[in-house]
């Protein structure tokens, strides 16, 4: 008797002790919700009286990011972000020599930006998707190529090739990389595959992977280059497949990573190619119908939104490059890709700007990718310096190089 006495208060005790922790989780998870909704208010308050106090040359500058020549920031990047107030940059293999170089050079342009008038972080990216697309390929690990991933990987190992390269690339200041390609293709290099099931959950492991290496990916080319035999980088083209085809296959990786993932770990690369489908007149990265209407509007995507590179001939032949960046932000875009001359960048800066005080561009719609721009630098770029001589050690490690080798 007594012992089932003893049991029944046991029971009671522990029942009671769960009872107690549970309400205690219950207290803590409504605290920690609670903070994060405090942090998110604030953040937005934040935002907005910052993007009352900024002056039109500000906001237009921070919806630009522009490639330089050189190793080192000389004048014209410098000048570009001081007084173009210029909100990101991408690096090539002109401006990359050995990882404490690179990191270095980070580290500058960032001191550059944090003294100037806005005071905030440059967006840092380059292309390293891996295979023939690696920047300074002899001194990074040697990444395989997509097609080559997608066929003798598995989703699992795509999410660590993809952390691998982010450490790399987060260790000497980069905090964008335009990766993964969602093209479909069975013989490009750079796509995993055909098939879009594949192309969706090998590029889901690449964006985790980046962004576990606290570096943002891009999905690209929306919506899709895979059926264009015709290289954008020298002239434009057009895919001839109705809506219903395309978003059953070229658009379905895009939309399953956007339905699922949060929209602030990844930016949309919109192709210069055209989609008669969408739109008879106008390629995907000047069409509003394919940003604002289809991106934003059918698939609900709310995060950043960044042209391909305006110089390429898919575009530069039929528009000017004043032209371009008014077209380019009126269709939705947020971020202007000028990657190589500095007479273009001016030009795309200064077009846009005289487009929006004659009235062509409303100032509501530069306020809205201003926003979507502040709201992703205060939320993911909290680093901007890094050591050099930890990115010597992390780049091209041993252990990197061991794994890569038991992927072949």
């Amino acid at each position: 008797m007594k012992g089932k006495i003893y049991m029944g208060a046991l029971f009671f005790v522990l029942l009671s002790f769960m009872a107690i922790m549970f309400i205690q989780k219950e207290d803590h998870s409504e605290t920690d919700k609670e903070k994060r909704m405090d942090a998110i208010a604030e953040n937005q308050e934040k935002i907005d009286k910052m993007l009352e106090s900024m002056t039109l040359e500000e906001k237009v500058g921070q919806l630009m990011m522009i490639g330089f020549k050189g190793t080192e920031a000389g004048p014209e990047i410098n000048e570009l972000i001081e007084k173009n107030h210029i909100g990101g940059i991408i690096y090539f293999d002109r401006n990359m020599k050995s990882p404490k170089q690179v990191a270095r050079l980070s580290n500058s342009l960032q001191q550059t930006a944090k003294q100037s008038s806005l005071s905030l972080p440059l967006m840092v990216a380059t292309d390293q998707e891996g295979g023939d697309i690696i920047r300074m390929k002899e001194r990074v690990s040697p990444l395989p190529a997509q097609q080559d991933l997608g066929q003798h990987a598995s989703a699992e190992d795509m999410y660590k090739v993809a952390k691998l390269n982010g450490e790399e690339l987060s260790s000497m200041g980069i905090n964008i990389n335009f990766a993964p390609v969602l093209d479909l293709s069975a013989t490009d290099k750079r796509s995993v595959g055909k098939d879009p099931k594949k192309v969706y959950r090998y590029g889901k492991k690449t964006i985790q992977g980046l962004n576990d290496a606290s570096v943002t990916g891009a999905l690209k080319h929306f919506p899709g280059n895979g059926r264009s035999e015709v290289d954008p980088h020298l002239e434009t083209s057009s895919v001839e497949a109705n809506q219903l085809d395309l978003e059953n296959s070229d658009i379905y990786p895009f939309k399953r990573i956007i339905s699922e993932m949060d929209d602030r770990s990844f930016f949309v690369m919109v192709t210069h190619i055209k989609y008669p489908a969408y739109d008879q007149e106008k390629p995907a990265s000047l069409s509003k119908v394919i940003i604002e209407d289809l991106l934003r509007g059918k698939l609900n995507y709310g995060g950043l939104v960044i042209t391909d590179d305006l110089e390429m001939g898919a575009v530069n032949k039929y528009f000017s490059y004043e032209e371009m960046g008014m077209e380019a932000i009126l269709a939705g875009a947020d971020i202007l890709l000028v990657c190589h001359e500095y007479a273009h960048e001016l030009e795309v800066y200064e077009g846009l700007l005289e487009a929006v005080k004659a009235g062509k561009v409303p100032m509501e719609r530069i306020d809205q990718s201003v926003k979507r721009v502040l709201t992703y630098k205060l939320h993911a770029l909290d680093r901007t310096r890094v050591d050099p001589d930890q990115a010597e050690k992390v780049v091209k490690s041993p252990e990197s190089i061991k794994y890569l080798e038991s992927l072949k």
